[in-house]
C-alpha cells in the first residue's frame, strides 16, 4: 500500500518574515519623492499663487482665486503627470518583459509614434469615428506599428540592435508622415507639433477623467497575469511545462501594454523615453531589493517610478526655463534627454549586442567587369543629369527647355529670370547635399562594417543640426560659413563622443549603432528644445530643420558644402584601399600597415564634414546615407574604387528626385525634400530588415 507523503509546513523564519518591510519601504520611499515633488510642482506656474497661498488654503484662508487657479490648470498638469508616469511605466515594464530585453520601450518599438500618427491623421482629416475614442484611434496605430516592429525584428528573437533598428525605422517613417500632415494640414492640426514632444498642459479634467479607468483597468490586468510573466523568465519550454499558455499570456501583456501607451498619448502626446527610464530603474532597485522581482509588485513600482520620472521632470524643466517658457516647452523634451542617458547607459554595458562584426558588406556583384560598371555609371549619370533638369523645368510654375536657355543667355524676362534665380540654388542644393550624405554613408558602412549604419544613425546628423540651429537662433545674422562651421563643430563633436562612448576596449559596432540612435534622439530633443525656447510659434522654423528642405537656398550658402565636396571627396578616393580593408575586419588591416584606429578616426571625421555641411544647407534628410550606398554595392559590388562613384551619383539622383516632387506635386504647397527622402527610403530600410530576418535567425 502506497502512501502519499506530505512534507511538514515550513515554519517562518525572521528573514521570511521581514521580507515584506524593504519593499514595503522602498514603496513608501518611493511614494514620498513623488508627494514631494508634487507639492513642490503645485508652486509653478505663470500666476502669482505661491507656496503661502496652497498653505493657507489648506486651513480654508485662502480665497477663491487661488483655488480656481489650482483646479483650472496646476491641478490637472500634475494629475496627467501622475496618470501618464503610470501608464507609461508600466507599458514599458511589460514590454521589457515580454520582450526580454532591456531597451524596449513605447518609444524604441515605435509604439508612441504609431498612436502620434493615428491621432494626427484623425485630426488633419476631421474623421469621424463614432465607435471609437481618442484612446481607441491612439491604440490602433499603437497596435500597427508595433505588429510592425516586432514582426520585422522576430528574425532575431531579442537582438537588441535588430530591435531597436526596426523601432528607430518606423518611427521615422511614422513621424514623417505627421511632419507632412502637420505641414499640409496646418489649421487642422494647430498645435500638435508641441503636443507631439509631450505636453502636460490641461485646462481640465475631462482627458484624466476618460483615460484614468482605462489605465487602472490594464495595470489591474498586467498585475493579474504577473505569475504567468514570473514563470516566463523561465523560458518559453519551461514556462509551458508548467501550465503558463505562453502565447496567451504574451498576447495579454502586449495588449495591455499597448492600451496604457494610448492612454498616455492620448492625455499628453508621445512623451519620449519615460517608458524606458522608469522600468530600468525600478529593475535596478529590484535588483538590491528581491522583494521588488515578482511582477505583481515590480510592475506597480515601474508605475510609481514612472510618475516620479514625469513629474520630476517638469519640475525641473519649468525650474530650468520659467514658468512662462516651460508653458511652451513640452515635457517630453527633457524626458527624453533623462531617457537617451539611461538607454546609452544600458547599451554601453552590453557585449555583442545582438549583432556580429562580421564582413557584411560583400555582395555577388563584386566581379562585374568594366563594362557592366561603365554602363551602370552611364546610366545613372543620364539618370542624375534629367532629374537635374526636371528639378530645373518643374515647380509651381513650369518652364521649358528654351526658358533655362534663354536664362543661360540673359535674354528672359524679369518674370521668368526671378522664377529661375529662386530655382537653381534649390537644384544645386539638392544635388551637392544628395552627392555629400551618400559618400558619408558609403564611408560609414563601409569602416562600421554594417550595411545599416550611416550619419543620422550614429548620431553626427543631430549633432550637424543641434550646431547649425543653435548659431541661427543665437545669432540670426551669421553668414554661411559660421553656420557650416557650428555644424561641422557639433557633428563632429557628437561623433566624438558616440565613438568614445562605443569604446570599451574595442570598437563593436552594434553598440556604437545603438548609442548613435540614442544620441541622434538626444539632439533631436535638444534641437526641438533651442527652436521652441527661442520662437515657440515658428513652428516653420523648427519643420524647416527637422524636415529638410531646400526652400530659400541662396547660390552663396551653397559654397561651404561645395568646399566640401572639393577637398574631402578626393580625400576618400585616395583612402579607397583602406576602405576596403577595413570593411573586412580589424586583423587584416593591421597585418598590411593599416594604422587601424587612426585612419578609422580620420574617415568617420571626414564623413562627419561632409554631413555637417549638408546639415547647415539642407537640415536633416533621412536615409540617404543608408539606401545610396547599399544600392551601390548592390550594382557594382564592395570595392569602394566603384562604390563612391556610384553612391554619389545615386545620391544626387535620390535628393533631387525628391526635391522636385515635394516641390511639384502639391504645388504652390511644398513638401520637404527631407520628408519624401524618409518616405522613400523607410519602405527601403524595412525592406533591407525583413530580408535579414532569415538570416538572423
Amino acid at each position: 500500500m502506497s502512501r502519499t507523503l506530505t512534507p511538514p509546513a515550513r515554519p517562518e523564519t525572521p528573514a521570511a518574515s521581514t521580507r515584506f518591510l524593504p519593499t514595503a519601504t522602498m514603496f513608501t520611499v518611493t511614494a514620498g519623492v513623488l508627494v514631494a515633488l508634487a507639492a513642490l510642482h503645485l508652486t509653478q506656474g505663470t500666476s502669482a499663487v505661491d507656496t503661502g497661498d496652497l498653505l493657507r488654503l489648506l486651513v480654508g484662508a485662502a480665497d477663491q482665486g487661488v483655488w480656481n487657479v489650482l483646479s483650472g490648470a496646476r491641478l490637472p498638469r500634475l494629475a496627467a503627470g501622475v496618470l501618464v508616469g503610470i501608464a507609461l511605466g508600466v507599458s514599458g515594464g511589460l514590454l521589457q518583459s515580454v520582450a526580454r530585453n532591456p531597451l524596449a520601450s513605447p518609444d524604441t518599438l515605435a509604439v508612441n509614434a504609431g498612436a502620434y500618427l493615428a491621432v494626427t491623421v484623425v485630426a488633419a482629416f476631421g474623421i469621424s469615428l463614432p465607435l471609437l475614442s481618442g484612446v481607441g484611434v491612439a491604440f490602433l496605430g499603437a497596435i500597427a506599428t508595433a505588429a510592425l516592429v516586432l514582426a520585422m525584428a522576430s528574425g532575431g528573437g531579442s537582438a537588441t540592435t535588430r530591435l531597436i533598428l526596426a523601432g528607430s525605422a518606423t518611427a521615422m517613417a511614422a513621424n514623417a508622415m505627421v511632419s507632412l500632415l502637420l505641414i499640409l494640414f496646418q489649421q487642422e492640426t494647430i498645435g500638435l507639433f508641441a503636443w507631439g514632444s509631450g505636453n502636460l498642459t490641461l485646462t481640465g479634467f475631462a482627458p484624466i477623467l476618460q483615460t484614468a479607468p482605462l489605465v487602472v483597468l490594464a495595470v489591474g490586468g498586467a498585475v493579474a497575469i504577473g505569475a504567468k510573466l514570473d514563470i516566463m523568465r523561465l523560458g518559453d519550454d519551461t514556462a509551458s511545462s508548467l501550465g503558463v499558455h505562453v502565447r496567451r499570456t504574451r498576447l495579454l501583456a502586449v495588449v495591455a501594454a499597448l492600451l496604457l501607451a494610448a492612454c498616455a498619448v492620448t492625455v499628453a502626446g508621445p512623451i519620449g523615453f519615460a517608458g524606458l527610464a522608469a522600468p530600468v530603474a525600478a529593475r535596478l532597485v529590484a535588483q538590491r531589493v528581491p522583494g521588488l522581482m515578482p511582477h505583481r509588485v515590480l510592475l506597480p513600482f515601474s508605475g510609481l517610478c514612472g510618475a516620479v520620472v514625469i513629474v520630476g521632470a517638469d519640475v525641473a524643466l519649468r525650474a530650468a526655463v520659467g514658468a512662462e517658457r516651460g508653458v511652451f516647452i513640452p515635457v517630453g523634451v527633457a524626458t527624453t534627454l533623462l531617457g537617451v542617458t539611461v538607454m546609452v547607459w544600458l547599451a554601453r554595458r552590453m557585449t555583442g549586442a545582438g549583432g556580429e562584426d562580421r564582413p557584411a558588406m560583400l555582395h555577388g556583384a563584386a566581379n562585374r567587369g568594366r563594362l557592366a560598371f561603365g554602363l551602370i555609371v552611364a546610366g545613372l549619370s543620364a539618370a542624375a543629369a534629367a532629374a537635374v533638369v526636371a528639378g530645373m523645368l518643374m515647380g509651381d510654375q513650369l518652364l521649358l527647355g528654351g526658358d533655362i536657355w534663354n536664362w543661360v543667355q540673359g535674354r528672359t524676362g524679369s518674370a521668368y529670370t526671378w522664377i529661375i534665380d529662386q530655382r537653381y540654388p534649390r537644384v544645386l542644393a539638392a544635388v551637392l547635399a544628395g552627392a555629400a550624405l551618400a559618400a558619408a554613408g558609403a564611408v560609414t558602412q563601409g569602416v562600421c562594417r554594417n550595411p545599416l549604419a550611416e550619419p543620422g544613425i550614429i548620431g553626427v546628423t543631430a549633432g550637424a543640426g543641434v550646431g547649425a540651429v543653435a548659431v541661427i537662433t543665437l545669432a540670426p545674422d551669421a553668414g554661411s560659413w559660421t553656420v557650416t562651421a557650428f555644424a561641422a563643430v557639433g557633428g563632429l563633436g557628437a561623433f566624438a563622443i558616440v565613438y568614445s562612448l562605443a569604446w570599451r576596449g574595442g570598437l563593436d559596432t552594434s553598440r556604437l549603432v545603438l548609442i548613435g540612435i540614442g544620441a541622434a534622439a538626444f539632439g533631436m530633443a535638444v534641437v526641438t528644445l533651442i527652436i521652441l525656447y527661442s520662437d515657440p510659434w515658428n513652428t516653420p522654423k523648427a519643420m524647416t530643420w527637422l524636415s529638410g528642405t531646400t526652400y530659400g537656398r541662396t547660390a552663396d550658402r551653397l559654397i561651404p558644402l561645395a568646399a566640401a565636396l572639393v577637398v574631402i571627396v578626393p580625400f576618400l578616393v585616395s583612402r579607397r584601399r583602406e576602405i576596403d580593408l577595413l570593411s573586412l575586419d580589424d586583423d587584416t588591416p593591421r597585418v598590411l600597415g593599416v594604422r587601424l584606429e587612426r585612419t578609422r578616426l580620420l574617415l568617420l571625421a571626414a564623413a562627419a564634414v561632409l554631413t555637417a555641411a549638408a546639415v547647415a544647407v539642407v537640415g536633416v534628410i533621412a536615409f540617404v546615407g543608408l539606401v545610396a550606398p547599399h544600392l551601390a554595392r548592390g550594382l557594382v559590388g564592395s570595392r569602394h574604387t566603384r562604390v563612391l562613384p556610384v553612391s554619389v551619383l545615386l545620391g544626387v539622383l535620390l535628393v533631387s528626385v525628391a526635391d522636385t516632387l515635394g516641390r511639384t506635386v502639391i504645388a504652390p504647397a511644398q513638401i520637404p525634400a527631407g520628408l519624401v527622402c524618409a518616405l522613400i527610403g523607410t519602405p527601403y530600410f524595412i525592406w533591407l530588415l525583413w530580408r535579414g530576418r532569415a538570416r538572423a535567425a
